[in-house]
């Protein structure tokens, strides 16, 4: 898990048409529709629910977010205290006070666990509900979640793709977060857009022309009055002797006023998206309920470095693996969790206040906690002593809000120490289960496997009960 090249990139409804002709010149986004068609199924929910999910890789600490253990041992407790929130009995860190306020519309899990260490093994694990055949790596044996939500929906039609995600430039491949289909098509991957939303030059990839088209696309009558003009612009790069009807459902994507403005932040008051937070994180989650409200179904927004393209304090690390290693872990959380507070707590006001706790179900988490006990070491970059936390999959937290279930509870809870479940022992699937039950997709639906064998969505789990 380590920082890499990112790809800032602009989001007006011009920018946005602007975004390029490699995409269309090979025509990727009709090839990725003639998949969904060719893997169509006549199956699957076709109810108007939606999720956001919320990526935190590398593994956040629960012992300095949302299980707090103020009386254990230094060594265990850690530099920060808790504070109380508008829901007696659920008490959260102090850096994050915008959510301690709006409580009573979240829920906290404290009792899942699993036991996959490694990054590549957590995430296999966490997001397909599955034991991987390796414990390392990030190539999938089942198909994330997110897939199986897009092949159980293929056939539903909204103006923009069903399943969307966003993440720092260089870190869009389908295997860096084990996003994989595995035995589903590449149909059922995410619609990928990478960078910083709040960089003047953000722009999304995959869906646009070339520039010289810009005009035409930018108004639709033009496009359709002239469209000799734009067979012959486009007839350069030989795409449209051979249109047929999955290249038209590609323009049409191209020229969906509705894909435009589901994408398009310039829509949203500089108030509102000031209180999101200028930065990455603020405004990806921006972009989350702008994409749900549109009616994609499942959206993921990953957070792993909030300010991209303005670099990082020397004592942070670029994601949530706060091994000391990497960072002083306090320091880092300093630097991240205002921003965190900012964006999640604005998402959750915004997704009440606009009507869609029923429709949109949240997820805020990471693959795995942190070990109970810091560990101190020498620090890769500071080269001084400084504290951190290894990985640790016996216990973590997870954030739910929305997807009308029930908010201001805490399922389960760890021991005095957070160092594994103490009560109401779950595990992801349990989870996942919930999040089918708010689609209405059944998860003993099962899809064959290469070999041809009958996989059902979960092998396991059941919705959590506390939340319904």
């Amino acid at each position: 898990m380590h920082a890499s090249k990112f790809c800032p990139g602009p989001i007006s409804r011009r920018g946005f048409l602007e975004i390029g002709s490699t995409a269309f010149a090979a025509l990727g986004l009709s090839n990725m529709l003639r998949l969904r068609a060719e893997a169509a199924s006549t199956f699957g929910a076709d109810s108007d629910t939606s999720v956001i999910f919320v990526w935190l890789p590398g593994g956040p600490p629960h012992q300095e977010t949302f299980d707090m253990k103020p009386e254990a041992p230094l060594e265990y407790r850690g530099e920060f205290r808790p504070i109380h929130t508008n829901v007696p009995g659920l008490d959260i860190c102090e850096h994050m006070p915008r959510l301690a306020q709006v409580a009573d519309r979240f829920s906290i899990i404290r009792s899942v666990a699993h036991t996959f260490a490694d990054h590549g093994g957590g995430h296999k694990k966490f997001l397909t509900g599955r034991n991987p055949n390796s414990p390392v790596d990030t190539v999938n044996d089942h198909p994330m979640v997110g897939s199986a939500v897009a092949k159980m929906r293929d056939n539903r039609h909204v103006g923009l793709p069903n399943y969307i995600c966003g993440t720092d430039g260089g870190r869009q491949g389908i295997d860096v977060f084990a996003f994989g289909s595995a035995y589903l098509p590449a149909s059922t991957h995410p619609f990928t857009f990478w960078g910083d939303p709040n960089d003047s030059k953000f722009e999304v990839q995959n869906l646009s022309v070339s520039k010289t088209l810009e005009t035409r696309l930018d108004d639709r009558v033009t496009l359709l009055g002239g469209i000799d003009k734009f067979r012959k612009d486009t007839d350069r790069f030989g795409a449209m002797a051979s249109l047929d009807e999955f290249n038209k459902k590609a323009l049409d994507l191209l020229t969906s006023n509705k894909c435009h403005d589901a994408f398009d932040l310039s829509k949203e008051s500089a108030e509102l998206r000031a209180r999101y937070g200028l930065h990455a994180w603020g405004q990806r989650a921006i972009l989350a309920r702008r994409l749900v409200e549109a009616g994609a179904s499942f959206v993921t927004m990953t957070m792993e470095n909030p300010m991209p393209s303005g670099g990082l304090p020397i004592d942070s690390v670029y994601n949530w693996d706060s091994h000391a290693v990497n960072c002083h872990m306090f320091n880092d959380l300093r630097h991240r969790l205002p921003l965190f507070d900012q964006a999640i707590a604005a998402l959750v006001e915004d997704i009440y206040a606009r009507g869609l706790d029923k429709k949109v179900m949240l997820i805020v988490t990471g693959e795995f906690g942190r070990t109970p006990r810091i560990n101190p070491t020498i620090g890769s970059q500071t080269k001084v002593m400084q504290p951190g936390r290894d990985h640790w999959p016996q216990a973590m937290s997870i954030f739910v809000s929305g997807g009308g279930l029930k908010t201001g509870v805490v399922v389960g809870s760890t021991n005095a120490k957070a160092e594994h479940p103490k009560d109401r022992p779950l595990e992801p699937n349990d989870l996942w289960a919930t999040m089918f039950r708010h689609l209405g997709i059944d998860t003993e639906h099962a899809f064959p496997d290469h070999q041809g064998r009958p996989m059902p969505i979960l092998s396991t789990g059941a919705p959590i009960s506390e939340l319904i």
